[in-house]
Formats: structure tokens, C-alpha cells, sequence
């Protein structure tokens, strides 16, 4: 009987992005990978995704039950970050929550968990899954107080933050969780990269947009290219090298923010999160 190829589920793929670069290495390396973008045809290993809709992120894990029967790799990689110029003075809200903790932290979390029975059997039939988490150096900004609350003073940056804070408790929660299964977790900052991540969050600002445009060639050269972002996500995603429950830069294992090596913090929001 042939064996299945290694499959990896890579979100947030679109064109010129992180994602897609990913998808890319990981298919020199002769995985087969599945990818979604928020606007996108369905086709033979590509589908729609919008993490701030629970019934988009229903849609694709049905899909993907009913695409492959292993899933060797996901990688956590969609995501938004809004209101780059910190003109908000309240939290602008999506299904009842801040947009970046809905979209960023409970959607990722969501399609996640629903994954988590094809990764467990995969684990178990081949040895290993992983679950790759991208998160940022910005998790910083987050905290643990604003976890399962309200960012208090509101700040969009500190929101964001606190969604990447989450997603670094989330990936060594998987290892503490299912580690011993040989499912592992890991997330990543991958590097202040060029991609098309402040294309929404420049939306409302259209002469600031066009400005971007224009030293676009600039940005280009003092920034990571989504191929050099990528190497570190390909590095948790595939390596020997990578720590189980770690947080990476650079292709190796990083100290991340204090507030993230609380290990009750991380197992409380699991909780919190599960239904």
C-alpha cells in the first residue's frame, strides 16, 4: 500500500505573504500542503478562511477531514493586525469580542481544536505531528491579566499583543497537554518580514496607504523577505532542532516575555477556551 505524503495545513497564504512562502519550502521538502486565504476558490488543496467566523473555520476543518487522511504539520500563520496608526479609542468588536483576540487567538484556537483528532491519529500512526504557532517579538505587549478580559486602558497594540501572548501560551500548552502522544507544539516570531499584513490596517488611512506605496521599494530592502521569514516556521515545523513547547527566533530556540513562561496562565485560558 503507498503511504500518504506528509500533509501541512498552512493558513493565511495569500499572494506575497509569509504564509505562502511557507507553503512553498514545505513543498520542496516534499510535503503536501494545504493552504487558505480569506478570499479564495475552493480548490483541490486550497480553501477560504476567515478566523473571525466560526463557521469558516467549521467549513475548513471539514474539508480538511474530507481532503486527507493524515495531517503531519499545521501551521498557525493567518492573522491581522488593525489599527496601525493607535487611532482607536475602544475596542471594535467581532461576534462579541476585541477583532484581534477573535480573530488572531480564538479563531487559530478553534480550527485548532477541531484539528486536534486528525494531528493525535497522525501522531500516532507516524510517530509526530506539530503544531506551529506564529506569533511575534509584539507578544510583549500583551498580558495575562487581559487574557480572558478587557485590555484596560484600551490600546490596539496591546490587544494585539495580548492575541500573540495567547498563542505562545497555546503552543506549550499542546505540549504539556499531548507532548507524550507526539503531538508538539511550537511558535515562532519569524522576523519584521514584508509582507501585505498593514494593507487592512492602513485601510482607513488612504493618503498614508499611497505613501506606503511609494517607498515600497525602501521597505522591501530593509525588511525580511517572506522567503527569509519563512525559514524559522519551516525550522518549528520540520527540525530536530526545535524545542517541543518553545518559543523561536532565528531558527532557534528564544527567551520570550515573562508573562509567557506562566505555565497556570497558559493551562487557565486552555480552559477558558475549550468550549
Amino acid at each position: 500500500m503507498t503511504r500518504s505524503p506528509r500533509t501541512a495545513l498552512v493558513t493565511g497564504a495569500g499572494p506575497g505573504s509569509l504564509g505562502e512562502a511557507t507553503a512553498d519550502a514545505l513543498r520542496e521538502l516534499d510535503f503536501r500542503v494545504l493552504t487558505t486565504t480569506r478570499t479564495c476558490a475552493v480548490t483541490e488543496d486550497t480553501h477560504p478562511l476567515e478566523l473571525s467566523l466560526r463557521s469558516s473555520v467549521a467549513a475548513l476543518a471539514a474539508w480538511v477531514g474530507s481532503t486527507t487522511d493524515r495531517l503531519d504539520v499545521l501551521v498557525n500563520n493567518a492573522g491581522i493586525h488593525l489599527d496601525l496608526r493607535s487611532k482607536w479609542s475602544e475596542p471594535q468588536l467581532v461576534d462579541g469580542h476585541e477583532i484581534h483576540w477573535r480573530t488572531n487567538y480564538l479563531g487559530t484556537a478553534e480550527l485548532t481544536r477541531l484539528l486536534l483528532p486528525r494531528l493525535l491519529a497522525t501522531a500516532e500512526a507516524e510517530g509526530e505531528a506539530r503544531v506551529v504557532n506564529v506569533v511575534s517579538k509584539l507578544h510583549a505587549r500583551g498580558r495575562n491579566e487581559w487574557l480572558t478580559g478587557d485590555v484596560v486602558p484600551y490600546d490596539s497594540w496591546a490587544a494585539y499583543g495580548t492575541s500573540k501572548l495567547a498563542l505562545v501560551h497555546e503552543a506549550a500548552e499542546i505540549e504539556r497537554r499531548y507532548g507524550a502522544r507526539g503531538l508538539h507544539g511550537y511558535s515562532l516570531h519569524p522576523g519584521s518580514v514584508y509582507t501585505r499584513i498593514a494593507d487592512r490596517g492602513l485601510e482607513t488611512a488612504p493618503v498614508l496607504a499611497r505613501l506606503r506605496k511609494l517607498v515600497a521599494p525602501l521597505e522591501r530592502r530593509s525588511l525580511t523577505s517572506p522567503a527569509e521569514g519563512a525559514r524559522t516556521t519551516v525550522f518549528c515545523a520540520t527540525s530536530a532542532d526545535a524545542v517541543p513547547g518553545g518559543y523561536h527566533r532565528r531558527s532557534a530556540v528564544a527567551e520570550p516575555s515573562a508573562d509567557a513562561l506562566d505555565a497556570a496562565a497558559a493551562a487557565r485560558l486552555w480552559e477558558a477556551t475549550s468550549a
